[in-house]
């Protein structure tokens, strides 16, 4: 069998019944990963655009023998069987499924980065990824999980749902 690889995947809803499609995604998510943890959900404000309803977000931590790159396909392949429309940055959707952190692995094409390029900024990835993954370092920042959080200047909600 070849190499599992630990990777860790934020999942987003905040159009419908959200929690219903976080649901239906880690079910998806099991088809092609081994699902290791679950972090609690968050009920988070809406980054990024203003006037948008409240997401639910979570972290899976995976086991995958899939690449970044098909990782990446199996993710969109499942937000597009959801019903999935991307339509813009930042828009509503029913689910985003996003690749956070894959080992500590450093990959920047022009379809992926990771580590995610923005996961320092945003509260509602570091807190349910705290949550889990505490002591893991960031490889180009060279900080934990738990120290990017104490210096993340959002100041969004993010609270347990």
């Amino acid at each position: 069998m070849a190499n599992l690889h630990t990777v860790y995947l934020l999942l987003g809803s905040n159009l419908g019944n959200r929690k219903l499609f976080l649901d239906i995604a880690s079910k998806k998510i099991a088809f092609f990963a081994e699902i290791i943890k679950f972090s609690s959900i968050y009920e988070t404000s809406a980054w990024g655009v203003e006037n948008q309803p409240n997401y639910l977000n979570q972290v899976l931590e995976i086991r995958t023998n899939l690449s970044p790159t098909e990782l990446l396909d199996q993710t969109q392949e499942t937000e597009k069987q959801m019903g999935r429309e991307h339509t813009g940055h930042w828009e509503s959707r029913n689910i985003d499924i996003d690749i956070l952190i894959y080992e500590d692995w450093i990959v920047e094409t022009e379809k992926l980065i990771i580590p995610h390029l923005r996961m320092q900024e945003r509260r509602f990835v570091l807190v349910p990824l705290t949550e889990i993954l505490q002591n893991w370092t960031h490889p180009k920042l060279k900080k934990s999980i738990t120290e990017l959080l104490e210096d993340c200047q959002d100041n969004l909600f993010v609270k347990k749902y």
